[in-house]
């Protein structure tokens, strides 16, 4: 038996369409899972493999990687029998399949019932032949990370699991600090239970003491500073940032890009977009959106506008040998604070 295609957003764990194949056993023959959350990706791609497989032997699983994939032998193996097994599982990765011409689109409709392809891939084109081949033969399940709420939820999940709690103020500090990358956020996870030992509490200077901040945390911090006009507080994270090695450029052109951001967010938001849809639009995971749209209300459309276009020209003579990397980014963050 074969369900309809359905295309779901990630709003949430567990997924529930994907959950509920293999409690069914009810497999569409291929799957697309893509999105910028990496790790939501690599998770269901495993348990659709796993749950496709039913404990069967991996001489009926394939894995394919990167744009060299042959696809004639793609297509043999999946026209060929499983041995001893109800299916044979397919799994590709980053193909290319779905932003360039690939000839297999066609083979996709006549994929036999004992096959299950997963694609798993971090770009697609959504005007593409693959992709519209799969919506209509298959299951698409977009993933750009989790909102803050769910991405609060799982965090808490994992400390329950070991035992531990952590309060919200301090869970939300957590999250600003590390950043929303799943795969990061559960290695800094297991660093927090680790050091905590056998006590249950995680407080704020647990974080503090065992944590990586990642430069998207500053990045974040300094555009609130910068959008209160606080300029003492963004040079000095400016000046934290250059202590623990960052390169001047990078935090000018993540500070451009933030405010880029920030203006896609707001007007998409305006034209009555939820987070979600925006993620997925501007390629970002939900808990950015909800941090862009909270920095929007500290500036007008022309403000970030002027600082879009003044910190491009910044970065122009940076690369020409006009004007020092380090002058460059101080002077767009005093013309970030001086902005009325």
């Amino acid at each position: 038996m074969r369900i309809s295609c359905t295309i779901i957003k990630v709003k949430g764990v567990p997924m529930k369409g994907i959950k509920e194949h293999i409690k069914t056993g009810q497999y569409k023959t291929v799957y697309l899972l893509y999105g910028t959350e990496s790790y939501l990706r690599r998770l269901y791609t495993s348990k659709l493999k796993t749950g496709a497989l039913a404990g069967g032997d991996e001489m009926n699983l394939s894995v394919f990687s990167g744009k060299e994939t042959d696809w004639n032998e793609v297509r043999n193996l999946a026209e060929t029998m499983p041995f001893f097994a109800e299916r044979r599982v397919l799994v590709l990765e980053n193909t290319g399949a779905f932003k360039n011409a690939c000839e297999f689109a066609d083979e996709i409709a006549g994929l036999p019932d004992t096959a299950v392809l997963i694609f798993n891939e971090s770009e697609v084109d959504k005007r593409s032949r693959m992709f519209k081949a799969v919506k209509e033969h298959g299951y698409i399940c977009e993933m750009n990370g989790l909102s803050e709420s769910d991405l609060s939820l799982w965090v808490a999940q994992l400390l329950n699991r070991d035992g531990k709690k952590i309060s919200k103020d301090d869970l939300r500090f957590f999250l600003e600090r590390v950043g929303s990358d799943m795969e990061n956020i559960e290695t800094e996870v297991e660093k927090l239970i680790c050091y905590t030992g056998e006590r249950e509490i995680i407080t704020k200077e647990d974080i503090l003491a065992v944590t990586t901040e990642q430069i998207s945390g500053k990045i974040f911090a300094m555009t609130d500073a910068l959008g209160v006009r606080n300029k003492k507080l963004a040079l000095r994270l400016y000046h934290d940032l250059l202590a623990v090695r960052e390169k001047p450029m990078t935090v000018l052109y993540l500070m451009v890009r933030q405010c880029n951001m920030i203006l896609q967010a707001a007007e998409m938001s305006r034209q009555g977009l939820d987070r979600s849809a925006i993620a997925g639009k501007a390629g970002m995971p939900p808990f950015a959106v909800g941090k862009c749209l909270s920095q929007a209300k500290n500036f007008t459309v022309e403000q970030l506008l002027h600082l879009i276009t003044y910190g491009t020209e910044l970065e122009e003579q940076i690369k020409t040998g006009r004007i020092d990397e380090r002058i460059a980014v101080e002077l767009f963050l005093l013309t970030a604070v001086g902005a009325s």
